[in-house]
């Protein structure tokens, strides 16, 4: 078992790097041109569902809670969607916002199974010795 003076800096540790990816994407979607060559369908569908899954497996890890995690995401996303309407250069799209939707709900339920799984894991081990 962690003592919980480790798990909250490793919560915490989880909430920077949530904070890391969430100033990332509002960085990459302030610019009228993103960094590397143009993506064109589907590739661009597949950076949003990579990014936002990346966010909400953060999340998940630092609240430890699946819907937490996947009301903050979608909420970035949506916020994000909005905000790349006033750059010049891009537009706003439901169908990115579906794909970050996926990511962030695949990304949230990973992170939070994940840890489940793990204290399972250790209950059966205590069990059986």
């Amino acid at each position: 078992m962690i003592p919980p003076a480790t798990a909250s800096r490793f919560r915490a540790g989880w909430w920077f790097i949530s904070l890391g990816i969430m100033g990332a994407i509002w960085w990459l979607s302030s610019m009228s041109d993103t960094p590397g060559p143009p993506l064109a369908h589907p590739l661009d569908w597949a950076a949003h569902f990579t990014a936002y899954l990346a966010l909400a497996y953060a999340l998940g890890r630092a609240t430890g809670r699946l819907g937490v995690a996947l009301l903050i995401t979608v909420w970035w996303g949506a916020l994000d969607e909005v905000h790349q309407a006033f750059v010049p250069g891009r537009d706003a799209g439901v169908t990115d916002w579906l794909f970050d939707l996926a990511g962030a709900w695949l990304g949230s339920r990973w992170a939070t199974r994940h840890r489940g799984a793990r204290q399972d894991g250790g209950e059966d081990a205590a069990k059986q010795g």
